[in-house]
């Protein structure tokens, strides 16, 4: 699978305008459009519908913006690091469950 994450990025990894630390590589799967963005702000602004969240078991939702291993948002919830590359994912990212999850 080709990695492709669109927003407003600031690197192939998946950092963007919004957010760009070290540990903001994951990129979430909008339920509407079936595109992979950087953050739900690059989405609201890029696409012509806002953001939808996924079913929080629905498989490959979650991309690590490292290696491109995808993950449910359950899956992805339970764990700190890819478990392909071992990058850390950004706890706080947990902060906004409820935009990218039912």
């Amino acid at each position: 699978m080709t990695k492709i994450i669109y927003g407003n990025l600031t690197d192939k990894e998946g950092r963007c305008i919004h957010y760009h630390s070290e540990l903001d590589i994951i990129a979430n799967k909008c339920a509407r459009c079936g595109k992979f963005y950087a953050c739900y702000k690059c989405h609201d602004e890029l696409e012509d519908h806002a953001f939808e969240p996924v079913s929080p078991d629905e498989p490959d939702t979650v991309m690590c913006g490292v290696c491109g291993t995808l993950y449910s948002y359950n899956e992805y919830s339970a764990i700190s690091k890819c478990s392909k590359c071992s990058h850390s994912f950004n706890p706080g990212c947990s902060l906004h469950k409820n935009i990218y999850s039912k």
